[in-house]
């Protein structure tokens, strides 16, 4: 189907929105998917918040090409475009474990401006959820304090357990 140059124009306004808005772009070769399998991948992204397209090949490399990114060489044959709104590893995760299937393969991807290779797209799936990540952090930056409260509180501890000790011993030989 041919597109008159408007609906191109507009084409290439939602494919540059979108990778505005995404913080990671992953590049799928989608030939031997069946609608089925896309629309199967298309819900997986969305419970991650993330979106997968089909786009023109032409004029989204033209978009990158704006952006100042060079993608010519990842986009051949078929391209499935998934964009990660919220959480860039989850969605690798999606594309990646799709892609352990001999149903369609990992091109490569962008993160921010930077190129990705099928590799690195691997190595941030590997990445624990979003989730995981900030109650990690929360926890390094917590260790500390807690670390200083238990060390200023436990002269007073201790001091508490002597005193308790020498009331229990008291009490002993009254109670026998």
């Amino acid at each position: 189907m041919a597109f008159t140059k408007e609906q191109k124009t507009q084409m290439m306004a939602q494919y540059k929105d979108m990778v505005a808005k995404s913080s990671a772009v992953f590049l799928v070769e989608y030939g031997k998917m069946t609608q089925k399998d896309i629309d199967a991948l298309r819900v997986k992204a969305r419970e991650v918040g993330g979106e997968l397209h089909v786009v023109k090949n032409t004029l989204f490399d033209n978009v990158l090409t704006g952006m100042g990114i060079d993608a010519t060489k990842l986009l051949d044959k078929t391209t499935l475009v998934g964009f990660a709104f919220n959480d860039a590893p989850a969605m690798a995760k999606v594309v990646s474990d799709a892609s352990k299937s001999e149903i369609f393969s990992v091109k490569g991807g962008l993160l921010g401006s930077s190129l990705m290779t099928p590799a690195q797209i691997k190595a941030l799936a590997d990445l624990p959820p979003l989730p995981v990540l900030r109650a990690q952090f929360l926890g390094v930056l917590l260790a500390p304090a807690s670390k200083l409260v238990r060390t200023i509180a436990e002269p007073g501890r201790s001091l508490a357990g002597v005193l308790n000790a020498h009331v229990e011993q008291a009490q002993a030989p009254a109670a026998a």
